[in-house]
């Protein structure tokens, strides 16, 4: 949600912090925080004015009107404090319909003062700008602010004036007064709108001859303004309404919430409740919510949230399991039911997301069966029936009872099912699967395409845009009437190619003549051409970096669908609206602040631009167009027969909810004329009435479907609108969110606009208003589809709806990627790997998660073992390998790889190229000698050799025992990495057979040379070879193949890796130039005749 409220110390704490006035503001930051573990003696000494002055204390809990309720201690001392708190900290107390504990008390010092220094002074936000309420009588008795204060409009992008203040607001002020007030109205002013306030009250606001007083202060911000407001606001804590306790749950899923592109809210209700929801969709949760309270069930409900925007596997999974563990906590005499439900999703890949609910389940399922869980499923969507055979599947396999739904059942049926209101099917009807649009049922391989009209119903014109006019500076331009047609073009925003994929294919199946997708519009690349596919054929669509580049060459384009980004989602839009050719923009993206909306809007009210959007999937007019992802894959399009017209338009807020009309009007109607989104934010670009008038305006729309919902007054336009004529058409209109005047304390829902301010914005009094007017109400969300279904039939009955024949739709290929998830196809895999996976939501090594690896503390040397060996090695294992690391990472710069790595590094050339430098000379006769040694030597020990005859047969052979001598050291002078080896080693390896076997051909060669000893090389061989046979994780099989693949080799090359690089950034640290050899180290010998 965007507006939040904030506790009167946090307001207080903007409020001293920010604002910039004349005024004398007192007692700034003077208030102390009490709770039960407050420790007064150490409150006093952090405040000592607490000792000195009168005091008020009140509670900090979002609580209305504490005066009238006895809630506020005044002209009291600290002690007198104290005893006031005792009979109130930590008591329940009513609030209206909410009980609740009060916990958090603010104290301040008490300003004495006349009835006639208090002021009310209020702020907040509507569509059209912000208003300022101003009242020369505050406090406790101010009344019904709304009739008596005066008020002052500062429209979007205006700035208030200490003019306007005067003239409007302080004409009953005292003239004394008057010059504080205006700099301090101004001042918050100011204040709210640099902190992105929505709503700020004073109550009262006192003025002394001393200064300006803050007594009582109620405030909300927008949050979604925090990647703005940050460095001012800090870490903002959002207490819970009144009434309902702040869970660590909550908290928990709110910071998943912030973390992911996807959206997952939880409000738990009751929670020893028995009816437990997991509901995909803002909207749909709203309507699950009131179907359960519809049916009685609102004492037993227990929470309220929603998952949406394509979660992960993981996080959904994370989403699950907390609602698993909350419910599982307390049995309930009768048993306990989970409601997993959902409208058809656009573009989540249902399967996906069951799959992190099952993962859950199959975690859960001894105490879900203990607790006696029966679970209720009804999805569609993408991969929607993978998705509810995964479901199935997990119910048979762990006996708890699942009962899973498609989109053959309507979406709240369920519900009845689960509290008992109807019966549960025993075989639900199965739906066609995914795959199904493959294939043209009707057996033939072309459409007739001349027999498809403009719209499905008989003898209907074709509908023309209304022309903007251009109009002066600042007045409202006329909106074209139809958005949409066979002909419109667009540029899409962002780097969108599934969503561009699915309006190709749309349009395919519509029988365009050509795509609907003109260009990408993508600031983070420069100009390139992108593939996709135009039915069986591929096409480029041009990508640009700059706007101006795309409108250019792109004249024909009037529709801009935005998948940008929150952050630049603002800046786009407003860039695209300097270009007159627009006269549609759709904006996708979710959380955009409401004061850069009300600017969108305001620009494009000026322009004659559509908006439709923010937080929305779009809209659709089937055989026409489709923004992005609405209407979901080819399966639904085709299912709900979206590729050509029908005679309904409906308009909706939520994304998936339009997605469940497409659904319904297509079971019980001729189809979709045209369907928008709207979306779910307090200030949706375009309203209800906009769309409404606009099919009201367009012929082949013969009846209207609106699924409004609890906030905002805009469903009134329509009861007026239907009262005077303007609407003749007939409209079906239900309101969702009637569950929230059921609650006892406040509840946010999913879509940020679903919050009633006042009782004319509940929904139950908007669809009481709607029938009253004339528009045909259901009396639940589960009869919706009745109404529609009797309505259409009424129309067809007069003659005023002809359905034609349907003509089936060409076929399109399935994407390769979505048939593989689809388990359709299958295809052997270009390269194989065994030892890591980054596709999940952690990296794995060899089976094992990243942040096991990390909490195992395995190391360097136990993450090779899990890289090169896919094995969890002993402890001492790790540190062997970690130790063979370090005494080969580097032995001087004479050696040659150092030398060749030094030589290329004076050479001017990179990092890479002098590391591969110095790895190119390993080899046999440098470094490379592990491998060999540990083959030379396990050879001659498997096949019985003794010592002396394996060192009699390799001189005999002419060979040179690899692992054996040293230029340097000698049995009088010994290399003590070996020692320090050699001692480890023995010390910890539980056998050292083939090492003591080699020690025996040392002690050979050294007593023919002293400097033929067991060098690093050939002991880190042969100790390896006695580790691989002897830790107990390898078959003598796995160990001789690790040796024969010369894994042994690996650990040289990683070990000097680290030398050839400290080599490279020490020539470069020392700025040393290009490297010469001199000419007396070299001795030229040339032949004679050419010396000659």
């Amino acid at each position: 949600m965007s507006a939040k409220a904030i506790s009167e110390q946090t307001g207080k704490e903007f409020l001293y912090r920010h604002i910039c006035t004349t005024a004398a503001i007192q007692n700034r930051f003077r208030y102390a925080n009490v709770t039960a573990e407050t420790d007064f003696e150490r409150l006093a000494q952090d405040h000592p004015w607490l000792l000195t002055e009168r005091l008020v204390v009140k509670p900090d809990q979002l609580i209305k009107r504490r005066g009238k309720l006895g809630l506020v201690g005044v002209n009291l001392d600290l002690n007198g404090v104290r005893h006031w708190l005792k009979s109130r900290l930590m008591k329940e107390t009513t609030v209206g319909k909410a009980k609740g504990v009060l916990k958090n008390f603010l104290i301040e010092p008490f300003v004495p003062h006349k009835q006639e220094e208090e002021f009310y002074v209020c702020i907040y936000a509507t569509r059209e700008g912000d208003y300022v309420l101003f009242h020369h009588e505050g406090g406790v008795d101010v009344g019904d602010v709304d009739a008596k204060a005066r008020k002052l409009l500062v429209g979007v992008g205006e700035k208030i004036s200490e003019d306007g203040v005067r003239k409007e607001l302080l004409t009953s002020v005292p003239n004394d007064k008057r010059a504080v007030l205006t700099s301090f109205i101004v001042g918050l002013f100011n204040l709210y709108e640099d902190l992105f306030f929505t709503y700020l009250e004073i109550n009262p606001l006192v003025v002394t001859k001393d200064g300006v007083y803050v007594l009582d202060m109620a405030a909300k911000i927008d949050a979604t303004a925090d990647y703005i407001c940050k460095a001012k606001w800090g870490d903002v804590e959002f207490p819970p309404p009144f009434g309902r306790e702040a869970y660590p749950e909550e908290a928990y899923i709110a910071d998943l919430d912030a973390k992911s592109g996807a959206s997952l809210k939880l409000t738990l209700l009751n929670p020893r409740g028995r009816i437990w929801t997991m509901v995909a969709g803002g909207g749909a949760s709203v309507v699950y919510s009131d179907t359960i309270c519809d049916l009685g069930g609102v004492s037993e409900l227990a929470n309220y949230g929603e998952y949406s925007g394509a979660p992960s596997e993981q996080q959904t999974y994370d989403y699950a399991k907390t609602i698993l563990s909350l419910m599982t906590r307390e049995k309930h005499p009768d048993g306990k039911v989970l409601i997993i439900g959902g409208s058809i999703a656009n573009f989540t890949n249902v399967a996906a997301t069951f799959k992190g609910i099952v993962r859950a389940i199959r975690d859960y399922q001894v105490p879900l069966k203990e607790h006696e869980v029966t679970i209720f499923v009804r999805r569609g969507g993408p991969n929607y029936q993978e998705g509810l055979r995964v479901m199935g599947e997990v119910g048979k396999t762990t006996g708890i009872p699942i009962h899973v739904f498609g989109t053959e059942t309507h979406m709240t049926a369920i519900v009845g099912m689960a509290l008992g209101h109807r019966p549960i099917p025993n075989q639900p009807p199965v739906a066609a699967h995914t795959a199904n649009f493959l294939l043209n049922s009707s057996g033939s391989t072309s459409t007739p395409t001349s027999s498809r009209t403009a719209s499905f119903s008989e003898n209907k014109p074709k509908v023309e845009s209304s022309v903007t006019k251009k109009a002066k500076s600042g007045a409202f331009v006329a909106k074209a009437t139809s958005l949409f047609s066979k002909h419109t073009k667009t540029i899409v925003w962002g780097m969108q190619t599934r969503a561009v994929q699915g309006m190709m294919d749309f349009d395919y199946v519509c029988s365009r003549e050509e795509p609907s997708v003109a260009a990408m519009v993508y600031p983070f690349t420069g100009d390139h051409k992108q593939k996709f596919y135009w039915g069986h054929k591929e096409i480029l669509i041009p990508v640009y970096k700059n706007m101006s580049d795309a409108m250019k060459k792109h004249p024909d384009v009037d529709v801009l669908i935005s998948f940008a980004s929150l952050r630049s989602a603002f800046d786009s839009t407003m860039e695209t609206m300097q270009y007159p050719q627009i006269h549609t923009i759709a904006i996708i993206a979710e959380g955009i602040p409401e004061a850069h909306t009300r600017k969108i809007i305001k620009a494009a009210d000026e322009k004659g631009v559509t908006i439709i959007g923010p937080a929305t999937v779009g809209g659709i007019k089937p055989g026409c167009f489709k923004i992005g992802n609405t209407g979901g894959m080819l399966d639904n399009i085709l299912a709900s027969k979206l590729y050509r017209p029908g005679s309904v338009a409906y308009v909706s807020r939520s994304g998936g909810m339009s997605n469940e009309l497409n659904n319904i009007i297509s079971r019980t109607t001729d189809g979709v004329f045209e369907g928008v989104a709207i979306g779910g934010d307090r200030y949706p670009g375009s309203v209800f009435t906009d769309h409404v008038l606009r099919y009201q305006d367009t012929p082949g729309v013969e009846m209207i479907v609106v699924l409004g919902e609890i906030g905002g007054t805009e469903e009134y336009k329509i009861c007026e609108a239907i009262k005077q004529g303007r609407i003749t058409k007939p409209v079906v209109c239900w309101c969702i969110g009637t569950c929230a005047t059921m609650f006892s304390s406040e509840v946010q829902f999913g879509h940020a606009g679903a919050c009633a301010n006042q009782a004319s914005e509940t929904a139950v009094s908007k669809n009481m208003a709607l029938k009253e007017a004339g528009a045909f109400v259901p009396r639940s969300f589960d009869e919706l589809g009745d109404i529609i279904k009797s309505v259409y039939d009424d129309l067809v009955g007069k003659g005023i709806i002809k359905p034609a024949e349907e003509m089936p739709p060409p076929t399109v290929p399935m994407d390769y990627s979505w048939a593989r998830e689809l388990g359709l196809i299958r295809k052997p895999a270009s390269f194989m790997t065994s030892i890591c996976d980054e596709r999940g939501q952690e990296l794995i090594y060899a089976g094992m998660p990243i942040t096991e690896v990390f909490k195992s503390e395995i190391g360097l040397g136990g993450t090779l073992g899990l890289l090169w060996f896919q094995r969890r090695l002993p402890r001492y294992a790790c540190q062997f390998i970690e130790m063979c690391l370090m005494v080969t990472a580097d032995h001087g710069p004479a050696v040659s790889g150092a030398h060749n790595t030094i030589v290329c590094a004076r050479a001017g050339k990179d990092l890479i190229s002098s590391l591969t430098s110095g790895l190119l000379t390993i080899g046999d006769r440098f470094g490379g000698a592990l491998d060999a040694a540990a083959k030379q030597f396990s050879k001659a020990f498997d096949s019985g050799m003794l010592p002396m005859e394996f060192v009699n047969k390799m001189k005999k052979d002419g060979k040179l025992i690899m692992g054996i001598g040293h230029r340097v050291k000698s049995i009088n002078n010994p290399d003590m990495r070996v020692q320090i080896l050699k001692d480890f080693v023995k010390q910890h390896f539980p056998s050292t057979q083939l090492l003591d076997y080699a020690l025996d051909v040392e002690k050979i060669t050294t007593s023919k040379k002293p400097n033929l000893i067991l060098n690093v090389d050939g002991f880190i061989g042969v100790a390896f070879v006695d580790l691989l046979r002897t830790c107990g994780g390898f078959t003598r099989d796995e160990a001789d193949e690790f040796v024969e693949i010369g894994a042994l080799n690996g650990i040289f090359v990683l070990g000097r890796s680290m030398g050839f690089i400290g080599h490279y950034l020490d020539q470069k640290r020392l700025r040393q130039g290009l490297y010469r050899h001199p000419w007396d180290d070299i001795s030229y010998v040339l032949p004679e005749h050419m010396s000659m």
